[in-house]
């Protein structure tokens, strides 16, 4: 059993049964975004609505017309009925993010949230955020990447492209899961391609490295050299 951080088993609970779930009820779409301090849904609905979670904090915005307004509620101690109740959201409605959904537990039980893994959590997704974007800047035209979306059933936030025509791949990272409890990036081909050194290749999914494998000096640009070379190995 991979130890993930009790921190990020909380906030992948709530960007399933909160966050997205509040996009899904108003769009019936579901992907987040990276966000300054953390994560949330695009605008949405004619208020221009944001749901999002920063620095371990559910913030609910609007931009209504002459009735623009912010509210914020603390994860820490509250339940899920409670966050759901500040981003008006209804947990009785049916809810399926993929496979991968998360059972919600107990609706009414507050959550613990270590401030400190939490920051950790959001601050790895940020890092990969920023990696893809120098991916993206790096790709060629005609690449047909995707936009960078986290995806909360997993809790991790990717892109897909074209490294050929008939080869796509998924490069991301997760803050910790089942196959890692450390954050690491991945490149996952849709095919089975394997192209070039079987040592690249350490994962059932493709390849992962984790954080600690990367240069801590500057993580991002190492990051970044990571995915690329996924991509580059899948390109040839």
């Amino acid at each position: 059993m991979v130890d993930v951080a009790p921190a990020v088993r909380t906030l992948r609970l709530v960007a399933v049964h909160v966050v997205a779930r509040a996009r899904q009820q108003a769009t019936g779409r579901f992907s987040l975004r990276v966000t300054p301090g953390g994560f949330g849904t695009p605008e949405f609905g004619p208020d221009s609505r944001r749901v999002r979670v920063a620095h371990g904090t559910l913030i609910v915005e609007s931009d209504a017309p002459g009735a623009a307004s912010s509210t914020a509620h603390p994860i820490a101690g509250s339940s899920m009925r409670e966050l759901a109740d500040v981003a008006g959201v209804d947990l009785r409605a049916a809810l399926d993010v993929g496979q991968d959904t998360p059972d919600m537990g107990d609706a009414e039980a507050p959550h613990e949230l270590d401030q400190a893994d939490a920051g950790d959590a959001v601050e790895w997704l940020a890092d990969v955020a920023a990696a893809l974007d120098r991916v993206l800047a790096a790709m060629p035209a005609g690449s047909g990447a995707s936009v960078a979306r986290l995806w909360p059933e997993h809790f991790d936030v990717a892109i897909d492209v074209a490294a050929r025509p008939d080869v796509r791949v998924n490069l991301g990272g997760s803050p910790g899961d089942s196959f890692s409890g450390e954050p690491y990036l991945y490149v996952g081909p849709w095919t089975a391609d394997r192209p070039g050194d079987d040592g690249f290749w350490n994962a059932p999914f493709g390849a992962g490295r984790t954080r600690s494998q990367l240069d801590a000096g500057d993580l991002v640009g190492s990051a970044a050299a990571f995915l690329l070379e996924g991509l580059h190995r899948l390109q040839r």
